[in-house]
Formats: C-alpha cells, sequence, structure tokens
C-alpha cells in the first residue's frame, strides 16, 4: 500500500466497505433532509458531492430534484454508484486536490468526514481553492467533520469489529495531532494489514483554510439535526461557508 495515499488503496478495498457496512442510510437521509430546508436551495440548484463513496448522499440530493454530480477517487466506488446514474445524477472519479468545472455549481458539500486524509497539510488549502473556483457567486459549501475534540476525550485503543466472517483488529492512537488508525484482520488464509490517518482538524483550521480562498463561515452546527455546535459534547463539526 502506498503509504502516502493510503486512501486510494484502502477506499477501493472491499474490506472498507465491509468494514463500514454498517453505516446508517436513514441517518443520512435524515441528514439531507435537514440541509436542503436549512439552505433552501433553488429546485433547479446544481450540487457537487465532493469524496462521495458510493453515492448515498449524492443520490438522496438526487431524490429531491437537484442536479448533482458525485466525484470520488475510489474507482470501484464509482463503479459502483454509476449504477444509480440517472438524467439528474452523474459520477466521475476525481481527486479533490485538482479543480473540476469553473463557476459551475449552487453547493458543494463534502460530507461523513472525507477530508484531512493527506500527508500534506497544504492539500486541504487545494480543496478550498479547487471549491471556491467550482461555485458559482454566492454558492454554498458544506463540511462535515467529525468533533475533533470529542475524537480526543472518547479514543477507544483496541477493540474488534466482526463483519460476516472477518473479524477486523482494530487499533487507534494518536501522534503529530493525527489520528491512525490500524487495521489486521485475516481472509482466506491471507494476513492484510491497513493504516488510516486523518488530521485531527479543529474549527479554526477550516477557518483557516476558507480566509486563504475567500469563504465566508455563515455557520456551525454540532450534529445532523443542526444543533449549535459544543466544542466538548457535539458529535459533528458541521460548517457552512458561502463563496
Amino acid at each position: 500500500m502506498n503509504k502516502d495515499c493510503w486512501f486510494r488503496d484502502w477506499f477501493d478495498s472491499k474490506y472498507y466497505h465491509l468494514l463500514y457496512n454498517k453505516r446508517d442510510d436513514t441517518e443520512a437521509n435524515f441528514f439531507i433532509a435537514k440541509l436542503c430546508a436549512h439552505l433552501a436551495l433553488a429546485p433547479s440548484a446544481k450540487i457537487w458531492d465532493l469524496a462521495c463513496g458510493k453515492g448515498r448522499h449524492t443520490i438522496a440530493f438526487g431524490k429531491k430534484g437537484f442536479q448533482v454530480t458525485g466525484t470520488d477517487l475510489a474507482k470501484n466506488s464509482i463503479k459502483e454508484a454509476l449504477e444509480h446514474k440517472s438524467s439528474n445524477v452523474e459520477f466521475y472519479v476525481h481527486d479533490m486536490r485538482r479543480p473540476f468545472r469553473i463557476n459551475y455549481f449552487d453547493c458543494v458539500v463534502n460530507l461523513f468526514t472525507s477530508i484531512g486524509y493527506f500527508d500534506n497539510y497544504r492539500d486541504n488549502f487545494s480543496v478550498f481553492n479547487n471549491v471556491h473556483a467550482a461555485l458559482k457567486p454566492g454558492g454554498l459549501f458544506v463540511i462535515d467533520f467529525f468533533n475533533a475534540q470529542k475524537v480526543k476525550q472518547s479514543l477507544k485503543p483496541q477493540y474488534d469489529e466482526v463483519r460476516e466472517d472477518v473479524t477486523f483488529h482494530i487499533n487507534k492512537f494518536i501522534e503529530n495531532n493525527i489520528i491512525h488508525k490500524k487495521i489486521s484482520f485475516e481472509d482466506n488464509s491471507k494476513n492484510y494489514f491497513f493504516e488510516e490517518t486523518v488530521t485531527l482538524l479543529e474549527k479554526e483550521d477550516f477557518e483557516k483554510f476558507a480566509l486563504q480562498s475567500k469563504f465566508i463561515l455563515q455557520n456551525v452546527y454540532g450534529n445532523y439535526a443542526l444543533e449549535p455546535f459544543d466544542e466538548n459534547t457535539s458529535e459533528r463539526l458541521i460548517l457552512i461557508f458561502k463563496k
């Protein structure tokens, strides 16, 4: 596995999707409904789901009638997402660190902690610059990230997750403000090892990225019900920026 781009290999692995197969689509649909009501986008709005995975949020937006584009670096995820392509929903393989369309979207969403994986911290600035360029004037950028303070407080160093016939052994630790998640398991008499690394980005980090790319912070929320953010108790850090 290429350590500098671990996400390219791990997110494209069938074991990644097996480990995280308990993600709640009901929760995702609830969040999208809340978000759409709050953003009050025009029925004809164009939305970019940045790092869309298999497209569960993309599809949820599409069902509301928006023109939605989902992009992700993982080719296998996009291959599966394309099975749900429709007249108003499209998918492409794309690296968020590279530009994608100019002055085109009304809203860009980056959901379920889909940023902060990069070995180079400066790559986060590139993402913000690319999103800013892709948005029309007045366009909105929504980021849904974990609450770093809550993660630090509730870190569980070791545990197992059983999925079908595979037992995933998980080890977590924090080093240099990066959370490391080591994942080892055996399948068909073969041993596997992956490691996730995510920078513990906080509100101030996102404000720094936004300032450099000339975004204006509009709102900050702490959960999918869009309730106020509390650094110590909120599960999520949801930020809405405006171009």
